[in-house]
């Protein structure tokens, strides 16, 4: 079978990390990359030995290049607008998360494409941690029983600007970064809320947005869901970042995931205790690896929804579930009240 030949638009702290997973998948290949400034892109094919063409103009990528499908790792603001010029050209796309920092714009990103019948997946990887996937198998567990209250919690004083400093200028920060994969976690673990209450805090007097937020959610089947978020610098004893904590309590049995990858499951017979450690690859930074690793199994669900063998779990029809909730947390925020759903 031929690799699929894609294009990648933006070349920013992510993209070297996407395009090492997709090299690790295996499948694929990048042809072209684009991006407002060529020496970046440069910079990133040289570091991963690809052979692709650079652009700075994706009008012109796209006109110049036989491709499969599209992958957008670009900065926010500049996904719609990408995601509708490659629909144009009739092109599958892949996007980063959030989707849109305006929730018409997220929806109308989705209806574009359907309208077209194109595939349009999102680039989602948090709930494809192994220990979280884990998490997942023993919650189906039938010794487990019904969750009634669960609490999930990434708080972290990790120097994220540093890396990442175009995130200090956005006026929605926290749930729209770190809350789009926390409340995805949520609607993967425990099914679609029925509710939704939020607060905000901004600590950080070099920001814009917030850098704190408490979101209370409750499910169809009655669970109370808490999520606890993070980045404002405060010092932490232990500091695991990027790991996600939870701490689930069932009918007949409680789940807890700690730090370093342990999953403990407990039961009337005791605890069974299990560490779900992710894959370790050359490419990926220590600092981030159980993010890194979940990009490969993230990009393998999503090149099987390529191929058309099956839809993968992120697609953009089930991301816009999960942006609902983003947007329905800043509602309920600004407005000291719990969003029906």
């Amino acid at each position: 079978m031929p690799p699929l030949r894609f294009a990648l638009f933006g070349t920013g702290f992510w993209s070297r990390f996407q395009l090492a997973a997709w090299q690790e998948v295996g499948g694929v290949e990048c042809v072209a990359l684009a991006n407002r400034t060529a020496d970046k892109a440069v910079r990133v094919a040289d570091d991963l030995g690809l052979r692709a063409h650079i652009y700075t103009d994706p009008e012109a990528l796209l006109a110049n290049e036989q491709l499969d499908f599209v992958d957008v790792v670009s900065s926010v603001e500049t996904h719609g607008p990408l995601v509708h010029l490659a629909a144009a050209h009739g092109l599958p796309v892949i996007c980063q998360k959030p989707l849109a920092d305006d929730w018409r714009q997220v929806q109308n990103m989705v209806r574009e494409c359907e309208r077209r019948a194109l595939p349009f997946f999102v680039h989602e990887n948090w709930r494809w941690q192994a220990p979280i996937r884990k998490v997942k198998q023993l919650l189906l567990r039938p010794e487990a029983g019904p969750v009634y209250r669960g609490r999930l919690r990434m708080v972290s004083s990790f120097p994220i600007f540093e890396n990442q400093p175009s995130l200090k200028t956005l006026e929605r920060f926290l749930v729209m970064d770190m809350g789009s994969h926390i409340l995805d976690v949520v609607r993967f673990l425990f099914g679609e809320p029925a509710s939704i209450y939020c607060t905000l805090a901004r600590v950080r007097p070099d920001i814009q947005g917030e850098d704190v937020a408490t979101i209370i959610l409750r499910t169809a089947t009655n669970a109370t869901i808490v999520c606890e978020l993070g980045y404002a610098g405060t010092p932490l004893e232990h500091d695991h970042f990027p790991q996600t904590v939870a701490f689930i309590e069932c009918r007949d049995a409680s789940i807890e995931l700690g730090p370093h990858y342990c999953v403990r499951l407990t039961t009337k017979r005791g605890t069974e205790t299990l560490r779900a450690a992710p894959a370790r690859y050359e490419w990926s930074d220590p600092a981030y690896e159980v993010v890194h690793a979940s990009i490969v199994d993230c990009h393998r669900d999503l090149l099987a929804g390529l191929r058309g063998q099956h839809e993968p779990e992120t697609s953009a029809a089930d991301n816009l579930k999960t942006m609902r909730l983003v947007f329905s947390a800043y509602d309920s925020a600004q407005t000291n009240r719990v969003i029906e759903l």
